[in-house]
């Protein structure tokens, strides 16, 4: 052992007379213990609210999203096909989307009505697998209205419809029951525009886990969908799955060049930007705020580190008079107040990483004990408490807090290694 380290750490210890600075010092790795406790625990928070997000958006919307020009796609099929040979794409399937009210139980409310494929849904979506109650097989059954989907007209055959699980509470109905699908966009007759209604069978409740798509979406099948909002051959799109959601933007270029036609398609990214980008600047401002922490309990070490120079100036005019280098008695104090550092980062990663990966847990037992619902699934996206622990993220903060406290030993040290021993021992 070098005798700057067997120093530095004989200088930790506190004396009878360094009480205070005993207590300073134990602030100062609190004070980074608290800190990077707080940045592992409020970025796992992030990464895993970003994460979760992204898989419930993802998990009901497509990677990638094919259209035409014109605003329909006619040859739907021909451009599904052609996606699905492209390397990276797992799945392909045609959609359409429309608003309309539903109507039936005890209420009334607006919905998004999504015509799908029933036999290819599942390769883009996770709606099959959401499916809480019912089955999304009723979907197939044909739309068969009197007069196609006009106003007031009664389906020999009622067509099936799947939504979501608190839309279904909303309107007060259950699988098995009719409701009424109105459109705005209705027929002209004498009396005015008349908007279409079309009866339909609940055939499954679906729960994606996500309030705003559970309330407000619902699925028919393509066929129906096509007659009832009278698209003719038409779709919306044909939504594509690919393997690797990061090179989305890679594979649609590459659905566009074996199209070769009016087409145009639309990523994941671009069309969740502005959601993700605020998470991003969200993520980077707590960062910045929490790391502010940090600061503060390194300005507690140059504090100690400069009352421990004032208190050791006999003990440096000492080791000067001996021969200690000015290099040496600046490690000295170096090797102090890196201790401190490295013993508050070791301490605040070992906390934050135990709080971060059992965070789900820690927020449960709280709700049961003080009877409260942390993220309500009504106000916020997700309906559980999300935690994920990225190990870059990990390591950059402990380098970080290693970093800062090392740049708060210098100023000290510097001072130190310049205490002349004359003024040191010219009492003594």
């Amino acid at each position: 052992m070098s005798y700057e380290l067997f120093i530095g750490l004989r200088y930790l210890k506190a004396k009878r007379k360094q009480t205070f600075i005993s207590v300073i010092t134990f602030i100062s790795v609190l004070g980074i213990t608290v800190g990077v406790t707080a940045l592992i625990i409020v970025l796992s928070v992030m990464n895993g609210f970003e994460e979760n997000l992204k898989d419930k958006i993802l998990g009901v919307n497509a990677h990638v999203v094919v259209t035409g020009f014109s605003g329909g796609l006619r040859d739907y099929g021909r451009v599904a096909a052609e996606a699905r040979k492209v390397s990276g794409v797992t799945g392909a399937s045609p959609f359409t989307y429309n608003q309309a009210m539903i109507s039936g139980g005890t209420g009334v409310a607006g919905a998004v009505i999504r015509g799908i494929d029933v036999d290819s849904a599942g390769e883009v979506t996770v709606l099959p697998q959401r499916i809480k109650t019912g089955s999304i097989d009723g979907l197939k059954t044909p739309f068969a209205a009197a007069d196609g989907g006009a106003a007031g007209g009664a389906p020999a055959r009622m067509p099936g419809i799947v939504i979501g699980k608190e839309l279904a509470r909303n309107i007060g109905i259950e699988v098995g029951d009719t409701v009424r699908v109105i459109s705005p966009m209705g027929a002209m007759t004498p009396a005015g525009n008349v908007p279409r209604m079309a009866a339909f069978k609940v055939s499954g409740i679906f729960e994606l886990g996500m309030y705003e798509y559970d309330s407000s979406l619902a699925f028919i099948s393509i066929d129906s969908a096509q007659k009832f909002f009278r698209l003719g051959t038409a779709v919306s799109g044909v939504e594509v799955r690919v393997a690797d959601i990061y090179a989305a933007e890679k594979t649609a270029d590459a659905i566009m060049s074996a199209l070769k036609g009016s087409y145009w398609t639309r990523t994941w990214m671009e069309m969740n930007r502005n959601l993700f980008s605020a998470l991003r600047l969200e993520k980077a401002a707590m960062f910045i705020i929490l790391a502010l922490i940090i600061v503060v309990a390194a300005l507690n070490i140059i504090s100690t580190l400069i009352m421990a120079v004032m208190e050791k100036g006999k003990d440096i005019a000492i080791l000067k008079s001996l021969g200690v280098t000015s290099g040496g008695i600046m490690r000295i104090f170096m090797i102090e107040g890196a201790v401190i550092g490295v013993a508050g980062t070791a301490l605040g990663t070992a906390l934050g990483l135990a709080a971060a990966i059992n965070l789900e847990g820690i927020v449960a037992f709280a709700e049961r004990v003080f009877h409260f619902k942390v993220l309500p699934p009504s106000v916020y996206y997700i309906d559980k408490f999300p935690s994920k622990v990225e190990p870059s993220f990990v390591i950059a903060i402990a380098l970080i807090s290693l970093g800062i406290s090392f740049l708060a030993t210098l100023y000290p040290s510097y001072q130190a290694s310049r205490f002349d021993p004359v003024e040191g021992l010219r009492y003594e």
